[in-house]
């Protein structure tokens, strides 16, 4: 017997309409294009992907690699958050918003509490601070999410 929609409550409509409108959107959290640099125009997309990803002079410290595996647990429980707000009647909107404000929360986070490659004692005295990634906290007060189509 093939699933009809005219057999749902209007409820039930309402919660497998919004899980078709899930299927076309997403949340991208991290830095987002154009929102964000420092006062000598560098952009913080290009700083958090060097720090990401290192350079010929600088180890990779991967906060965003981090972010996730070392929070597995909690982002699949905010993807269960997804399922049960749907089905409690929330919109798509509402609830891929508690995932983003869950996940920069997590990255935002590891940035300051992560396990990454000392800094170098060159760096340590430039800036005044052991800690890395975090000189004047822009970057890691400028992670965002977007809820975003697909493809866009």
């Amino acid at each position: 017997m093939a699933f009809q929609m005219e057999n749902l409550t209007p409820e039930g409509r309402k919660y497998f309409e919004q899980l078709q409108k899930l299927t076309q959107l997403e949340v991208r959290v991290g830095f987002q294009s154009g929102e964000g640099a420092y006062e000598d125009g560098t952009d913080l997309i290009d700083v958090a992907s060097y720090n990401e990803f290192g350079g010929s002079d600088r180890p990779a410290r991967s906060f965003m690699k981090q972010s996730f595996e070392n929070h597995e647990r909690e982002l699949h429980q905010a993807g269960q958050m997804v399922n049960d707000a749907l089905a409690a009647g929330s919109s798509v909107e509402a609830a891929l918003d508690r995932i983003g404000v869950i996940a920069k929360g997590i990255i935002q986070e590891e940035i300051r509490d992560g396990s990454f490659a000392p800094n170098a004692p060159s760096t340590i005295r430039q800036k005044g601070s052991a800690q890395p990634l975090i000189d004047t906290g822009q970057m890691r007060q400028s992670v965002n999410y977007a809820i975003k189509h697909k493809g866009e």
